[in-house]
């Protein structure tokens, strides 16, 4: 009751002209994002940040979420009609959008994915909307050990479940947390890591950072591929919406599995591009039409496309009740609040109640107007993808370099971007993640402090991190994520040397 209470307080903070116009040009920048290859929604939501720091906290809360709903819904317009994802974690649409836009299916493709998003966004939103005291409340009992054994659990969650292989994860961690020590160190008052540049001083921007790995990494990634675009029709009459409307309740299994799947994966880091193939290879194992999955299955699209949604929604909670973040834009996001002046925490919804439920009901609105918007403007958005790549990749460039630009006007800044989106490149290229290296830059300091303080309570005892049951159990559930790996490594059955066919396989 309380929950719905505040939430209803929210609405009054979100139902402005103003933040229902922030919505509307959010999620059309977002779509635009979200079509355009080289940009996703890290990317697009790090060029926006700068924008916002003249913006109120709320008002710029809602432009960024709106610009990540956009940016979801338009990677799967891009995945359906021209077999290209604008985003990670629409990669797995495109396994059974095409052959169905291919076969002159494209408005059933198209619906039946928008639906599905919005049933999933739906589904993530009421979810923080009935956790969110509790998690707040629960969350109060924290000191100094419980919040280091939470960021620890964090990083040994992405190591045990990222997807990615653990010691190119432990890789990027280590990395992050090298860039984000480098500068002044707030204690001691001693440079670490500045190599006597005076540029780096000030440390190394996670903005910059992410603009490089995100966008020119992406780009260069693009650049390597031949881009031949083959629209198909995207003309969505009405008719045709309500017809594929009426058919999604046949895939209630999937939509309510594929949500379940998505928030699990929101609330912890496995992110919205894990949920996505996790959600579409579960559905295809179970379901009674898993052998025509790859030819035009419309479950092949309710299962990722809402997975994808309900864990970009999830993501939030985390983010916001714990100052962890579960996904690369959710780190982005986390790192705005930091430089709008508001410390992510328990606290937030006691001193900050309209900018949090402010948000959470913008998040039921946003959804609302992504669902319609993206169904009125893919024939406008789908035209853009017929400019040729050598037009649409300068305009990336120069959007990136003025976001990098406008974070300190430091022309050094335009180099890192530049090396960084030479790391981003070659971490794709060697299959190493970048989201947990966002997320080390964003909570490492957080993480570094909690650690001194602890051992200073502690007079430098690691026991104080089981001096408790919360502390100890977060402690040890973090070290069984971290040693997972090698736990399913030892457990695996010894195997003779593999025929043909298991190589085949």
């Amino acid at each position: 009751m309380e929950n719905l209470e505040a939430l209803m307080h929210g609405f009054t903070v979100a139902l402005t002209v103003h933040h229902m116009a922030l919505m509307i040009g959010g999620v059309l920048l977002g779509i635009l994002v979200g079509v355009l290859p080289g940009l996703g929604a890290p990317n697009g939501v790090t060029l926006l940040l700068p924008l916002t720091f003249t913006m109120d906290p709320v008002s710029a809360i809602i432009l960024l979420t709106s610009t990540y709903w956009g940016a979801l819904f338009g990677g799967s317009t891009t995945s359906i009609l021209f077999n290209i994802p604008g985003e990670p974690s629409s990669v797995a649409t495109t396994f059974d959008g095409h052959p169905m836009a291919r076969q002159g299916r494209a408005a059933e493709a198209l619906t039946t994915a928008f639906l599905s998003a919005g049933f999933g966004a739906l589904v993530g939103i009421v979810t923080i909307t009935l956790l969110s005291s509790f998690v707040a409340s629960f969350a109060l009992r924290f000191a100094p050990p419980e919040y280091f054994a939470v960021y620890f659990l964090a990083f040994a969650s992405f190591v045990a479940f990222g997807g990615g292989k653990p010691l190119k994860t432990i890789v990027s961690i280590v990395t992050g947390f090298a860039l984000a020590t480098v500068g002044m160190d707030i204690v001691s008052g001693g440079m670490r890591l500045t190599f006597d540049m005076p540029e780096l001083i000030r440390g190394v921007s996670f903005l910059v950072v992410v603009i490089g790995l995100f966008g020119i990494g992406e780009l260069l990634l693009t650049m390597e591929e031949t881009l031949e675009f083959r629209p198909v029709s995207a003309h969505l009459s009405p008719r045709a919406v309500l017809q594929a409307a009426a058919r999604l309740p046949r895939y209630w299994v999937a939509l309510l599995r594929s949500a379940a799947i998505g928030v699990w994966m929101g609330i912890t880091p496995g992110g919205p591009t894990a949920a996505s193939f996790m959600s579409y290879g579960i559905a295809r194992r179970f379901s009674r039409n898993g052998a025509r999955f790859g030819r035009g299955e419309p479950e092949g699209i309710v299962s990722p496309e809402t997975a994808d949604h309900a864990a970009g929604t999830a993501a939030m909670l985390p983010m916001l009740a714990l100052g962890v973040p579960s996904s690369a834009t959710a780190a982005v996001m986390l790192g705005g609040l930091m430089i709008w002046g508001l410390n992510p925490g328990p606290m937030l919804f006691i001193e900050q109640r309209d900018f949090v439920w402010g948000m959470i009901s913008s998040l039921y609105l946003s959804n609302v107007v992504a669902v319609v918007l993206v169904l009125a403007t893919v024939p406008l958005f789908a035209a853009i993808l017929r400019l040729p790549f050598t037009v649409v990749a300068p305009l990336i460039v120069v959007i990136c370099a003025i976001s990098a630009w406008s974070v300190a006007s430091a022309g050094f800044d335009l180099w890192l971007m530049l090396v960084f989106g030479l790391v981003g490149w070659g971490m794709k290229k060697l299959d190493y993640p970048i989201a947990p290296l966002v997320l080390a830059m964003v909570i490492g300091d957080k993480a570094e402090d909690a650690f001194r303080q602890s051992m200073i309570i502690s007079h430098g005892s690691f026991g104080i991190f089981w001096g408790n049951a919360l502390v100890g159990g977060i402690s040890t559930l973090a070290i069984l994520f971290l040693l997972w790996p090698v736990v399913t490594l030892i457990r695996r059955p010894a195997r003779a040397e593999p025929g043909p066919a298991e190589h085949l396989s």
